[in-house]
């Protein structure tokens, strides 16, 4: 099984679930036939796989991972140093579950409210092109 071929996944909004059930992704002859959103995900799922199950749990993300992909796949993101401090309360932040790891849901919450981020931030600036109708 391909990372794309399975998308279940559990989000959780405030206080209560929201169920996702996307089921098997269609097959993607090759990936330059892949639309750009597809790829997103697939870098997404990849990038999260890549670094997990280095030590332990081969799902979850502890604290050592998690730092090095995020020192390596979003250097913007951590700046050139990283304060101690302000990385445990991220990781503190994530861990919904308190399990002291990030899973893959805790890590796609996290990506989202880093897009959600960049989307306001965008927002702000005024279009310089007219939209297409």
């Amino acid at each position: 099984l391909r990372h794309s071929d399975v998308l279940n996944t559990k989000l959780r909004v405030g206080m209560g679930k929201i169920r996702v059930s996307l089921g098997p992704c269609p097959q993607i002859p090759t990936p330059t036939m892949a639309c750009p959103l597809e790829k997103a995900l697939d870098v997404m799922v990849s990038t999260f796989h890549k670094y997990s199950g280095k030590e332990g749990d081969k799902f979850k993300l502890n604290k050592s991972e998690l730092k090095e992909l995020l020192t390596r796949e979003m250097p913007s993101f951590l700046g050139k140093r990283t304060d101690d401090a302000a990385f445990q309360r991220l990781m503190s932040n994530l861990d919904s579950n308190k399990d002291s790891e990030v899973d893959f849901q805790e890590y796609c919450v996290f990506l989202s409210c880093v897009a959600m981020m960049c989307n306001e931030f965008f927002e702000g600036f005024p279009d310089k092109q007219p939209r297409k109708k």
